[in-house]
């Protein structure tokens, strides 16, 4: 069992307040990925939503369940998997994401404008968040237990800071976010991209 900080304890215990977050924990093993997490807005937003004492699932637009798997980077490979987690996420109504990280390079620049280089696991790919307050990642492990991937801590999260996190996402990316999340998160302090 994994012994966690008391912010991990904080995080955790927040998450828990949103039941779609609970069931895809509780489900995604039945996927029988390589690698694994739920990530990006679902998690951190979650925890804004809290904070400003709103219902754990506002303004949440989708579920993004990352995984890793290189042995085969075909659409149609990535396809098989979305469609089986369709189908056992399909009575939450909501949007789980799923998407093979292992195939980002294949199709990052032709969406964003600028090339990616292929990332190494799932981690390597939240790390590579527009912002460095959406890097938290959360998976259950084959002994039941939460495993947080958090690598720049908790403090701007429960600040509610939103802080740029320039390493391969362009500059616009970030800011339309930030608008977007500003609006929809007021209390929001938005730290500027760095020129």
């Amino acid at each position: 069992m994994p012994i966690h900080s008391p912010e991990e304890v904080e995080f955790l215990r927040i998450l828990r307040t949103n039941p779609c977050i609970t069931t895809i924990l509780d489900r995604a093993p039945q996927l029988g990925l390589p690698e694994w997490y739920l990530t990006a807005g679902a998690v951190f937003q979650t925890v804004w939503n809290h904070i400003d004492g709103r219902d754990p699932q506002s303004g949440i637009n989708d579920y993004d369940l990352f995984y890793f798997d290189d042995y085969d980077l075909s659409y149609d490979a990535e396809d098989d998997v979305i469609q089986r987690a369709g189908a056992l996420f399909d009575d939450l109504e909501v949007c789980v994401e799923v998407r093979n990280e292992a195939r980002v390079h294949l199709w990052y620049e032709d969406h964003f404008g600028v090339p990616s280089t292929p990332f190494t696991d799932c981690k390597d790919a939240i790390d590579h968040f527009a912002s460095t307050t959406c890097c938290y990642g959360i998976r259950r492990n084959t002994t039941g237990d939460d495993e947080i991937y958090a690598p720049h801590g908790f403090a701007d999260l429960f600040a509610m800071i939103l802080r740029p996190n320039p390493v391969l996402a362009p500059r616009e990316v970030y800011e339309s976010k930030a608008a977007r999340w500003q609006k929809e998160w007021p209390g929001l302090t938005v730290v500027p991209w760095p020129d």
